[in-house]
């Protein structure tokens, strides 16, 4: 069964140095699907070893099977348009609307 559009929280504003999390669920996909997430019309990459994501700057932890996107200090770097999109191999895959966080 392909995605439905999933619902996406994602808060309009956040306090510098808080922790935020943004979550993306669709409930209709069979196999469940994975999630991507994007900012500003990027995809934002999964960490993959504390290396890698030093060297990017990354600050936070993306989850691509529960949907969550996760700063553990968010900055006002992370003030953006978020987004994210479901796929599970069947049929299109679906975004949620655009929303904005101002950190």
């Amino acid at each position: 069964v392909a995605p439905t559009t999933p619902v996406c929280e994602v808060p309009s504003s956040a306090m510098t140095g808080t922790v935020v999390e943004l979550s993306c669920k669709e409930t209709e996909g069979s196999p469940p699907s994975e999630y991507q997430w994007y900012k500003n019309g990027v995809p934002l990459l999964e960490k993959s070893g504390a290396g890698s994501a030093r060297a990017a700057n990354i600050t936070y932890t993306m989850n691509k099977k529960s949907g969550t996107l996760l700063f553990n200090t968010v900055t006002r770097n992370d003030t953006g348009e978020y987004y994210c999109e479901a796929s599970n191999g069947i049929g299109l895959s679906q975004k949620c609307s655009v929303k904005r966080m101002q950190v």
